[in-house]
């Protein structure tokens, strides 16, 4: 059985003491299913990633009701919603909100404001010094600023991340039968030593990895430490080792070739 989600009144302002209650998810939930129905997942997500909307009446002209609202977000997430995303969802939620003379007139994000603890300060100093360093490569970069975020997954650079967006096309392109998952920056324990593959790929029943390779990994040594890390998956068990070097594939088509080549060498018997 399914609860529906109670509506606001539209015929008085969102922020009513009727509506200030329910307006936030209720303005979430339709505007993010809107999205997904027109088949703009991404921004689907983005909305469906927001704890809770502040809303409050900013301007009345002409029978129109203009609002200014403010998304609430987790601070990890905070970087992704970015000029163009706030642009994208203000979009979805004035579809929403038009037929009832109601618009958005300003639109904006802010990180979710963590509850204060007593000790707050011991609490700080011990992670600084005595806490659990971040020794996960995936943890390290979500500590970078402005590094590339998409679907709650984190990447180094561009360059993994515009990897990521053809991986993620292929993904949805495969029946749901047999489709691939994609784990990127996740560590592995190989014989002797932990490894951090720029990608781990599952599909059908084999694992591969995608290296994604730019000016860092020329001269010798590195070359060695490459073909050596590529040795040690293999013998653990990964079935394929390919490398991306981001010199030769300056065009999106040429990286999805990549990808096809990969998965169809990958399920090779």
């Amino acid at each position: 059985m399914s609860h529906e989600l109670l509506s606001p009144d539209m015929s008085i302002a969102l922020d009513a003491p009727q509506n200030s209650a329910i307006v936030s998810e209720w303005l979430l939930g339709t505007s993010a299913l809107l999205m997904q129905h027109q088949g703009e997942t991404e921004t689907a997500e983005l909305i469906a990633d927001v704890t809770a909307l502040e809303v409050r009446l900013w301007n009345t002209q002409f029978d129109q009701e203009g609002y200014r609202v403010v998304l609430v977000v987790e601070p990890r997430l905070y970087p992704r919603y970015d000029e163009a995303a706030l642009k994208r969802i203000e979009k979805a939620m004035d579809m929403v909100l038009a037929p009832s003379g109601k618009d958005i007139d300003e639109i904006a994000v802010r990180p979710e404001i963590p509850h204060l603890a007593a000790g707050w300060r011991d609490q700080l100093r011990g992670r600084r010094s005595s806490g659990p360093k971040p020794s996960n490569h995936a943890r390290r970069v979500r500590d970078l600023p402005n590094h590339p975020v998409e679907d709650d997954l984190h990447f180094t650079n561009e360059w993994e991340y515009r990897v990521y967006q053809v991986l993620r096309e292929k993904q949805a392109a495969l029946p749901d039968n047999e489709t691939i998952g994609i784990m990127p920056l996740c560590r592995v324990r190989v014989l002797g030593s932990t490894r951090e593959p720029d990608f781990l790929i599952t599909y059908k029943g084999r694992a591969g990895v995608i290296e994604v390779d730019g000016p860092h990994h020329e001269g010798p040594k590195r070359a060695s430490n490459d073909h050596s890390r590529t040795d040690l998956l293999i013998n653990a068990g990964v079935e394929w080792v390919a490398r991306l070097d981001v010199r030769d594939t300056t065009e999106k088509a040429e990286v999805e070739k990549f990808v096809s080549n990969f998965l169809a060498r990958l399920t090779r018997r």
